[in-house]
């Protein structure tokens, strides 16, 4: 099992950056692929960003494609999501979320593929 915790939310003006990190119990962090997700208020929770356990493979979404990175330090346990380019529209809470994976370089895009949550971290955008 393993515990999640985000960090580095808050209030950033348009085209500003925020770096996020996630935070993972545990000395098998190596071993799951990891992923963040978003959801807006009235909307549901989506996809955003996802990296192998090796760190080798990176899929984003396309609507962040370009102005965030993911990225993992497992000797840190941690995973960071750098978001560049900010708008309005990435306003909402993030989630990073985990799962135990068979292979270095296999992601997974999907909500349910994911068995372990962290709390989430408010990004607000401002225009």
């Amino acid at each position: 099992q393993v515990q999640l915790g985000e960090s580095g939310g808050g209030l950033v003006q348009a085209g500003g950056s925020l770096r996020l990190s996630c935070a993972a119990s545990g000395r098998t962090f190596r071993s799951y692929a990891m992923g963040w997700f978003r959801q807006a208020p009235g909307k549901e929770r989506e996809f955003a960003a996802a990296i192998s356990r090796s760190g080798g493979s990176t899929y984003h979404a396309d609507s962040v494609k370009g102005r965030f990175t993911i990225s993992r330090d497992n000797a840190k346990n941690t995973v960071y999501l750098q978001m560049d380019s900010l708008k309005p529209e990435d306003t909402a809470v993030y989630y990073c979320a985990a799962t135990v994976s068979a292979y270095d370089d296999t992601i997974y895009s999907g909500a349910p593929s994911y068995r372990y949550w962290g709390q989430g971290t408010q990004v607000t955008v401002s225009s």
